[in-house]
C-alpha cells in the first residue's frame, strides 16, 4: 500500500490528527431525527467534518477506512441469561463476522499514525436474530456529546492553534483522552488489543429486570507493549500481516466479553465517564476469530456495524451516541455503496 505520509511525532495539534480526527473510531456521529433542526447537526455536516483535505477515498467507510475481514465464532456460556433474553447468550456457539479496523479516514494510512484501533462485529443466531457493534480499544471515549466530537473534528482541522485551545477550554473531559492517547503502551497486533464498547445499552432479562451494561472484549494474547516508533519499523500495514499470519501459524485467537453492570447513578449518557472499578461484571463468552480475509473481497465488506442492531433483550439507553452513529453510518453506507466501481475489488462490487 502506499504510504500516507510522515509519522506525527509531538504536539497537541498531532495528537489530536493521530488520535482523534483519524481515531474518532466509534464515533462517526450525527443526531437522531429528533435533533434534525435547522442548524443542528446532521449525518451530511458530521460526514463533511471527517472528511480529509483531499476529498473521501471514494468506496471506502468515511472513518475506520482501513480494516480487514475475519470470520469466527461467538461461544456463549450460558452465563448472560442472568442478564438477558438474548438468544446469542445462551449456551452454543454463533457465527461470528467482523473487522478489525484502525480509526482513520485514509485506507492507504501507515499502521502507526492511527492511535486508535477498532473491531467491528456482527453475531448472528441461528433464528435470524443479529447483534451488531462497534468497539474501540481507548477505555473511555474523547468526548461526551456528538456535538462535541464535531466541535472537535472542525476545530482540530484548522492550523489555528488558539481553535484547539478554545475547544479544549469548552470540553474539559477531553483531557482524560489525550493523556490516554500520550501514555498507554501500543501493541504490534490487533490480537492483543482490549476492545471496548464505550456505550451503555438496556439488558432485560427473562421476568423483565433491567441493567444498564457496558461490555469489552479483552484478549487471551499476552500483552507485549512496544513503541510507536517500533511498530513504526515494522512497516506500513504490519497489522493486517501480523494477525493474518499469527491465525495460520497460531491458530485461532480469542477475545473474552466481560459485561459491565452500572450501578444506580453511573453516569450512562456519557461515554467519557468510566465507570468506577468494583462494578459488577459478568463474563457472558468468547469470541474466537477463526479465519481473516482481505476486505476487497471478505465477508466483512458489505456489513454495516450499526450498533442499534441488537436482538430481542437488548435496547438502546439514554447514551445518545448510538442512535447518532447509526445515522451517520448509514449515510456513509449509502455513499460507498453508491461508489462502488471505484473500490478496488477483484469482482463485481454488491450494490
Amino acid at each position: 500500500m502506499k504510504q500516507s505520509g510522515n509519522l506525527p511525532r509531538s504536539g497537541l495539534g498531532s495528537l489530536v490528527l493521530i488520535a482523534v480526527v483519524l481515531g474518532g473510531g466509534a464515533a462517526a456521529f450525527a443526531y437522531t431525527a429528533g435533533w434534525l433542526s435547522p442548524g443542528r447537526l446532521t449525518p451530511e455536516r458530521m460526514i463533511a467534518a471527517l472528511a480529509p483535505p483531499g476529498g473521501a477515498p471514494l468506496g471506502h467507510r468515511r472513518n475506520h477506512a482501513k480494516g480487514i475481514c475475519f470470520t469466527g465464532a461467538f461461544e456463549a456460556n450460558g452465563n448472560g441469561v442472568e442478564l438477558s433474553r438474548a438468544r446469542i447468550f445462551e449456551r452454543g456457539k454463533y457465527s461470528a463476522v467482523g473487522r478489525f479496523n484502525l480509526g482513520t479516514t485514509d485506507p492507504n494510512a501507515v499502521d502507526a499514525t492511527a492511535r486508535v484501533r477498532g473491531l467491528g462485529l456482527q453475531i448472528a443466531a441461528a433464528d435470524g436474530e443479529e447483534w451488531r457493534m462497534a468497539l474501540i480499544n481507548p477505555p473511555f471515549f474523547a468526548v461526551s456529546t456528538p456535538q462535541a466530537f464535531h466541535d472537535l473534528l472542525i476545530a482540530s482541522g484548522k492550523k489555528d492553534p488558539e481553535a484547539m485551545k478554545a475547544f479544549i477550554q469548552s470540553n474539559p473531559e477531553f483531557a482524560a483522552f489525550a493523556t490516554w492517547a500520550k501514555t498507554a503502551p501500543w501493541t504490534d497486533s490487533y490480537a492483543e488489543d482490549a476492545y471496548h464498547g464505550l456505550n451503555s445499552f438496556i439488558f432485560t432479562d427473562a421476568r423483565g429486570g433491567e441493567r444498564t451494561v457496558r461490555w469489552s472484549l479483552l484478549p487471551a494474547a499476552q500483552v507485549v507493549p512496544i513503541s510507536q516508533a517500533e511498530l513504526e519499523k515494522r512497516g506500513p500495514d504490519f497489522l493486517e500481516q501480523e494477525i493474518t499470519e499469527r491465525i495460520r501459524t497460531a491458530g485461532p485467537q480469542r477475545w473474552t466479553m466481560v459485561t459491565t453492570v452500572a450501578d444506580p447513578g453511573d453516569p450512562t449518557a456519557d461515554p467519557s465517564k468510566a465507570w468506577p472499578e468494583g462494578r459488577r461484571t459478568v463474563q457472558v463468552g468468547t469470541l474466537v476469530v477463526q479465519r481473516i480475509e482481505q476486505e476487497r473481497d471478505g465477508p466483512c465488506r458489505d456489513i454495516n456495524f450499526d450498533p442499534t442492531v441488537l436482538p430481542k433483550g437488548i435496547r438502546v439507553s439514554d447514551d445518545p451516541f448510538p442512535a447518532a452513529r447509526s445515522s451517520v453510518y448509514r449515510k456513509s453506507y449509502d455513499l460507498r455503496a453508491a461508489e462502488a466501481s471505484s473500490y478496488p475489488r477483484t469482482e463485481a462490487a454488491k450494490p
